[in-house]
């Protein structure tokens, strides 16, 4: 007796036309997601935008809003990845209403809203806050590198820049007359009403190498005579144009001959990592050890965390109204004027002292501390607490928020050039972690 199966008809023709709300399950994040954009995202600012009525009508912005962090809650940053999953997944087409935008209009709406679709990680977190999520009893900080879209063997030396040039010089120089002797040929050989004056590929492509490398060149002297930026200023010095926050110049005054600038994203910069260095920028996080949510984000070029805190304590209170009782970082967020600044605001501080960077260090390598200094008692207080130390809550809170951003949902490298529209895109996935954390808590 042979076995029955269930009916495969891929021809079969549907009667009745399909629910969104089929799609997927119930309580799934795409419905919630999707919802949640629908009904509590103030959108004014988005929708502000599109005041002309002629044309044909675009796809709704909530729609766009609602497909754009839903794909960053899943790790798919690329649009035409977006555009494809709109094609091929079905939490997807829930989403965007079985609507295909193509990967050039997402990429569009995305540029033209950066800004506004930045300032949506503030409501989501205080939507986060509203259902119980946030208790900024204790806060974590820290800081990651991230890969600029740009790779660092695409920066050079101003050292460099000087000998490139005049060889470039002397290259195009060379090439240019060689030129001018075949077009001279090719008019004896074609006649004067020939078509033959054009420079060759191989010269016009060695003109705009010379040209960006002298543009690059100029940037660096004219970042020397202005002197260094303001200490929150972004983005931050070239690479090797600092060392430690103090400038770095040549004899002449001009940059040094290690000074380097990027071609491709001349606002990215050098910075070490545990694994080498990359060309890139440093994301910082503040976030609530009760759920990992992050309160405050920010992004910068500095390696250096330490400049960091102040900032992210101001926009947790600017955001939530009101500072943490307690916060932990690591050593690089620890300095004496980082300590008086949590005393100051009456929050109890647990940063790691950490080894020292200038000084010679005591036999086990740690800082030598000044007596009756703040970070001679904030190590007081690490050691007297031992293990149960609050210090321990750091690892437990900021570090696997950076784990799940970088590991779980794949993003390591900014998709966008520019300081500006990197430190959007870097709000975009920290609403996206935050959205994530909230749609589960409904979801339970």
């Amino acid at each position: 007796m042979s076995k029955t199966f269930r009916a495969w008809d891929v021809d079969q023709v549907w009667l009745l036309p399909p629910s969104l709300h089929d799609f997927v399950p119930a309580g799934h994040p795409a419905h919630l997601l999707r919802e949640l954009v629908r009904h509590e995202l103030d959108l004014s600012a988005i929708l502000a935008t599109y005041d002309e009525a002629r044309g044909q009508p675009p796809y709704h912005p909530a729609m766009m809003v609602a497909l754009l962090l839903y794909a960053f809650t899943q790790g798919v940053y690329a649009s035409r990845r977006i555009a494809r999953a709109c094609e091929e997944r079905l939490d997807f087409m829930a989403v965007s209403g079985m609507q295909r935008p193509d990967f050039r209009t997402i990429s569009d709406f995305r540029q033209r809203h950066l800004a506004a679709l930045a300032a949506l990680f503030a409501q989501v977190v205080r939507l986060c806050r509203a259902a119980g999520l946030v208790k900024l009893g204790h806060v974590a900080l820290d800081g990651t590198k991230l890969k600029a879209n740009a790779s660092r063997h695409k920066a050079m030396s101003y050292g460099r820049m000087a000998q490139a040039e005049a060889a470039l010089a002397r290259e195009v120089e060379d090439w240019l007359a060689r030129a001018e002797r075949e077009d001279r040929a090719d008019d004896a050989r074609h006649g004067q009403d020939r078509r033959g004056d054009e420079l060759p590929d191989w010269v016009a492509d060695r003109q705009a190498r010379l040209e960006r490398l002298r543009a690059a060149k100029a940037a660096l002297e004219a970042e020397a005579r202005a002197g260094p930026p303001p200490p929150d200023g972004e983005p931050g010095p070239s690479s090797g144009m600092s060392d430690h926050g103090r400038p770095r110049r040549a004899r002449d005054g001009g940059p040094p001959q290690r000074a380097q600038r990027n071609f491709t994203d001349p606002d990215s910069r050098i910075l070490k990592t545990r694994d080498g260095f990359i060309q890139g920028y440093n994301g910082q996080l503040a976030v609530d050890a009760a759920q990992q949510v992050i309160v405050a984000q920010r992004l910068t070029t500095h390696g250096a965390d330490q400049a960091g805190l102040v900032p992210l304590l101001e926009a947790t209170q600017a955001t939530l109204g009101r500072k943490p009782r307690e916060v932990s970082a690591d050593a690089g967020f620890c300095r004496e004027d980082n300590l008086a600044a949590l005393a100051v605001r009456g929050i109890r501080g647990y940063l790691a002292p950490g080894r020292a960077v200038h000084g010679a260090p005591d036999p086990s390598g740690r800082r030598r501390l000044k007596p009756g200094s703040r970070l001679a008692a904030m190590a007081d207080r690490l050691k007297r607490a031992g293990r149960r130390s609050r210090y321990r809550l750091r690892k437990q809170t900021v570090e696997p928020v950076i784990g799940q951003i970088k590991q779980a949902r794949g993003f390591r490298q900014f998709l966008l050039r520019g300081f500006a529209k990197a430190e959007a895109e870097w709000a975009l996935i920290c609403t996206a972690h935050n959205l994530t954390k909230l749609l589960a808590a409904r979801a339970a």
